[in-house]
């Protein structure tokens, strides 16, 4: 710093102690009838205080009349009666038509310029039990590839842009979905598109290819993830049905990425992806026509398949067996990925699952409504009370165990039977700790749940019911499947008043008859700590007596 910086510093400092301080504003002083700059908040009597540096008057509410309008809670004078809207009927009901060749067609109606059509197909790895398991995985990646019609996946997307459409093709253990939202205008080209991805595949040899790719490249990724939810959700359905139906793995086991060639899936497609088979579901469209569309693009123009010589690669039908629950155990001992950036350490993961019921049992809704109580999650997901964190397994699990990493009831639902379970993860060291606090909470669901816990799980239920069917893809599928399964739909009203009717004894009941099942477990990971099978059967079959001793369940 120069001379001539520091004698400008030393002037600036010695007028700021001799120049007097200047305000942009007059300075007053508040009087004690005036009101000053206070909120007045925690004085609602409108004295005078002279606290907290200066008296605060706080205002009274006004007794003058300012308006000679009658006050809100009367009726206005002289005002006609509010007519108020009613829904008609024809906007609250499904429209169902068969055709002669067994296909179904469902729409229901809906505001707005867009709508959603698909088909819902009775088909999935439920019925690979004669093919090589992750036919309906590589499907899954070769849906809305070429077609007879349609030269290559850019054709189709282009089809697709030109209305403000999108598509998506998903699988689950019992369905296959193709289905696509477009603008209610172009009802018949997303007809023919659709009648073309399902009916009319070319499934060249490089589409197969690029898919093979694709299976493989997706099999490598869930290996490095630390989430395991979907190879556990495969090994638990393993466990719980072994080596039938609903056992056989949805993800494409590696070994079998070169056993799925064209020759198999245009087989498969050619048993599994037949009218009597499908249901096509529109929300937002206007029945009759779809119903046209339909019968141009599905009925008229025959499946590729019937044109083609294809070699048997199995039998000539569609498996019809009924899922058969055994119980059991699979594990794989293995070195799970850890996440650094979200700061987690190893984890082994187990999954404990007993038999539950089909989705047109009568016990269905009162499970559902257990399975919200039993909610849970991660130990580090945010929300409230909405996001589960009332339910047991937060309450008396997470909450409690500070290894326990997270622990979270899942309730899957099929046409013949269903399965119940509860993921937990923690570090390997814990496994056996973890196992025994998830038996604890699996024997606890036999008791009488409190007036309060079983209001609360009603009612979230009720609400995340109706919360999904605001989605208009959401409620496509519910169409879809619940035509599929019975051949109409039961409107959201049916499950409100059947979930309002579930009492304490029906909760006990459908726990009762979970744990009356025999377990199921699958756990992945550093998993030498896990109980044997034995363990844990005896432990269940205990009954809660050695709930009260301080000794473990597994001695």
């Amino acid at each position: 710093m120069n001379v001539r910086s520091f004698s400008m510093l030393q002037m600036l400092k010695n007028s700021w102690r001799t120049f007097p301080r200047r305000f942009a504003t007059k300075v007053t002083t508040v009087g004690g009838d005036e009101i000053g700059s206070g909120t007045g908040i925690g004085q609602i009597t409108g004295r005078v205080r002279s606290k907290d540096g200066g008296p605060h008057k706080v205002n009274k509410p006004s007794k003058e009349i300012v308006t000679h309008l009658p006050p809100l809670t009367e009726p206005l004078p002289n005002l006609p009666e509010a007519i108020y809207a009613n829904p008609l009927v024809e906007s609250a009901s499904t429209k169902v038509t068969t055709l002669i060749n067994g296909l179904r067609i469902a729409s229901e109606p809906r505001y707005g310029q867009f709508c959603t059509v698909g088909l819902v197909l009775d088909s999935g790895p439920r019925y690979e039990v004669a093919y090589p398991s992750g036919v309906s995985h590589f499907l899954e990646k070769l849906a809305f590839n070429s077609t007879v019609n349609f030269p290559n996946k850019d054709a189709i997307l282009k089809e697709l842009e030109k209305n403000g459409g999108i598509c998506d093709c998903q699988s689950s253990r019992d369905t296959l979905i193709y289905a696509a939202s477009i603008d209610s205008r172009a009802l018949e080209s997303v007809t023919r598109l659709l009648a073309d991805v399902t009916l009319r595949p070319t499934l060249s040899e490089q589409e197969v290819n690029l898919a093979r790719r694709a299976v493989s490249f997706e099999l490598e990724t869930l290996g490095m993830r630390p989430e395991q939810e979907p190879i556990l959700m495969d090994m638990i359905h393993a466990a719980a049905y072994r080596d039938n139906t609903l056992g056989l793995p949805k993800l494409c086991p590696p070994q079998n990425l070169d056993s799925i060639d064209r020759n198999v899936l245009m087989n498969y497609l050619k048993y599994h992806h037949s009218p009597d088979r499908m249901v096509i579901a529109g929300v937002g469209v206007d029945h009759e026509e779809l119903v046209e569309h339909v019968r141009k693009y599905f009925v008229e123009n025959e499946a590729i398949w019937m044109n083609e010589e294809l070699t048997n690669v199995a039998p000539n039908q569609v498996d019809t067996s009924v899922a058969q629950y055994t119980g059991g155990i699979v594990k794989e001992h293995c070195e799970i990925p850890i996440y650094a950036a979200a700061g987690l350490p190893e984890l082994a993961h187990v999954v404990l699952g007993f038999e539950g019921c089909s989705h047109q049992d009568s016990d269905f809704v009162p499970l559902c409504v257990l399975n919200i109580m039993m909610g849970g999650g991660g130990s580090f997901s945010a929300g409230g009370p909405g996001k589960g964190m009332y339910s047991r397994l937060y309450t008396k699990v997470l909450n409690r165990y500070h290894w326990m990493y997270s622990a979270t009831a899942y309730n899957h639902a099929y046409v013949d039977t269903g399965l119940f379970c509860i993921h937990g993860s923690a570090p390997p060291q814990h496994m056996r700790d973890m196992v025994e606090v998830l038996t604890r909470e699996l024997m606890n669901m036999s008791a009488e749940p409190g007036n309060e816990e079983l209001m609360r799980s009603k009612i979230q239920l009720q609400s995340m019911l109706l919360m999904n069917l605001e989605s208009r893809p959401v409620v496509f599928e519910d169409v879809g499947r619940q035509v599929l399964v019975t051949g109409y739909r039961k409107r959201p009203e049916h499950f409100i008043k059947e979930i309002e009717k579930v009492t304490a004894a029906d909760i006990q009941r459908v726990a009762q008859r979970l744990l009356g099942s025999v377990p199921s477990v699958a756990a992945r990971g550093d998993i030498q700590n896990l109980p044997e099978m034995t363990d844990i059967t005896s432990a269940l079959n205990s009954s809660g007596r050695s709930l009260g001793r301080r000794l473990s369940l597994f001695k």
